[in-house]
């Protein structure tokens, strides 16, 4: 056991011990903060697969962010409507099963992430970076002119979906399906991280020329990564749209791109957890110092700079050195 797995396993513990105790001391209120966390560092996690280990920097990640949300908006109202979501040649129509909307948000997160891959890879650098920026904005305002779904005042959703066996409205039962999404997706990084795909996609990040002449294609092991990437940020995206019960084009905007970004950089690019340990240290950031000031964000500034010049390893990588990350 090195500093960094014994870190991690003290991550995982609290992010069971603290809901625990809210239940205990009766405290919904840090169930709810707790549950923002975790799917906060779901979708960070997500972007963790391009950026940290395809070396993608994306600006756009609220994008898929977004469509997770608006998935399980679409979906659910017009089930509290009962009212199809299409009626043509057959009918689909709305649901309110947790299942059946964590598929579609990340389907079409993927898909959005594949769209967006195929024409935003054909860059790099600062020129990638501000492709996924503008396909960002360019969502971001189309949600604001759809009014079919509240436009620029968002989507309400009356009643929190439903998981089979499961009461949902109970905030810590919501709150164990987000930690063991969370949980999987880790795993499965870990996973990733060691399989021949991902020592072939960290291999594309650093020497794509040697990729290349081994036969593989650098460009194609990334688009996968984006697609891995906008599906798991989908899927947190639809589970903090089903905490609130509310979605709206806030959710695409580039400044939510910019603090996912933030939660894998504070936490350690590339670390297991770095993703958590940003996510958390954000929340708490913002629970603790928004009750001082409106401009706490300037304190959270102040750490990102200390973090990008003196820690390069993150939090993780502060507490635990910069050696290799560790699963």
């Amino acid at each position: 056991m090195n500093r960094e797995w014994l870190l991690n396993a003290a991550l995982l513990a609290g992010l069971v011990v603290v809901p625990g105790w809210a239940v205990w001391a009766d405290e919904p209120f840090t169930i709810m903060l707790a549950t923002r966390a975790v799917i906060f560092a779901l979708a960070a996690a997500g972007l963790n697969i391009a950026l940290g280990l395809g070396g993608l920097v994306s600006l756009g990640h609220a994008v898929f962010f977004g469509i997770g949300g608006y998935a399980m908006g679409v979906l659910a109202s017009h089930a509290q409507n009962y009212t199809p979501l299409y009626d043509g040649a057959f009918t689909i129509q709305g649901t309110k099963s947790m299942p059946v909307i964590w598929l579609a948000a990340a389907v079409t997160s993927g898909l959005a992430a594949w769209l967006i891959g195929v024409l935003s890879l054909r860059t790099s650098g600062a020129y990638f970076i501000m492709i996924t920026l503008a396909f960002g904005q360019m969502a971001y305002f189309f949600a604001i002119s759809w009014p079919a779904y509240g436009g620029e005042d968002g989507l309400s959703i009356y009643v929190r979906n439903g998981f089979p066996g499961l009461n949902t409205l109970d905030p810590i039962q919501f709150y164990g399906l987000c930690l063991a999404w969370l949980c999987l997706v880790l795993w499965g990084y870990a996973r990733l991280r060691r399989s021949p795909f991902g020592l072939a996609l960290d291999s594309a990040r650093q020497v794509p020329d040697r990729v290349r002449a081994v036969g593989l294609d650098p460009r194609r092991l990334q688009l996968v990564a984006l697609v891995l990437s906008g599906a798991v940020t989908g899927l947190a995206g639809a589970l903090f749209a089903d905490l609130n019960r509310f979605v709206s084009p806030s959710m695409l905007s580039w400044q939510m791109s910019g603090e996912i970004i933030v939660f894998v950089i504070i936490g350690g690019v590339a670390r297991l957890f770095g993703p958590v340990a940003g996510a958390v240290f954000y929340v708490m950031m913002e629970h603790w110092l928004g009750g001082i000031s409106d401009y706490w964000q300037i304190f959270l500034g102040l750490v990102l700079l200390a973090v990008v010049l003196f820690g390069r390893g993150g939090l993780i990588g502060m507490i635990c050195g910069k050696g290799r990350p560790d699963a």
